[in-house]
């Protein structure tokens, strides 16, 4: 794997814990407020919130998962898949209780934590693991699996975003689920490619 990403994600975990100790700061703050001035409302963006539901993102996971077993009967693939997208929502449940940021102001807000954002984190995780899968054992041009990881990068932004259209999330909530979410997909690749190597041995 390129070293850059190993790089990337440790640049990414920094920053995730940067936004933790800040987030009320005056700066993230004023971040937050901007993003919120902007986007908020914003309904085409809104309603990409669904494809960031846990119960779609656990479905689609099942699917994959099925799919796997039944093709490649790969265990270490089905065990990433599981520790990226299974673990990874454990994570941040843990860190929102850890945390204890409240959510934004609004009629009808939900009553669970706010840091990280959820659909930020987990949107992250199923669509890049989803992009690698489709990379590692679907047979594809090169042309097309850049097509792919666009698909599932532009996916990820709006989930994410559609947080904060809907008032559910701060944007540094959100920008902070980016940065673990990453971290956590590059850690689960490394931990895979890993088991790989070892095997070919």
């Amino acid at each position: 794997m390129n070293k850059s990403i190993y790089v990337i994600a440790v640049c990414t975990f920094v920053v995730f814990c940067i936004i933790w100790m800040t987030y009320e700061t005056s700066f993230i703050q004023s971040f937050d407020r901007i993003a919120s001035d902007s986007l908020y409302g914003n309904k085409f963006i809104t309603m990409f919130h669904y494809l960031g539901e846990t119960k779609f993102i656990f479905a689609v996971t099942i699917i994959v998962l099925i799919i796997i077993w039944f093709r490649k009967h790969d265990y270490r693939l089905t065990v990433f898949v599981i520790f990226s997208v299974g673990a990874g929502y454990g994570l941040y449940q843990l860190l929102k209780r850890v945390i204890e940021r409240p959510r934004p102001e609004i009629v009808d807000q939900f009553s669970t934590f706010s840091f990280p954002s959820g659909h930020a984190v987990h949107g992250l995780l199923y669509l890049l693991t989803i992009a690698y899968l489709i990379n590692r054992t679907v047979i594809i041009s090169k042309k097309a699996s850049i097509i792919v990881w666009i698909s599932a990068i532009i996916l990820t932004l709006l989930i994410g975003l559609s947080r904060i259209t809907e008032g559910r999330h701060f944007a540094s909530d959100v920008l902070a689920g980016w940065m673990l979410g990453y971290s956590w997909f590059v850690l689960c690749l490394w931990w895979y490619k890993r088991g790989n190597r070892e095997r070919n041995k």
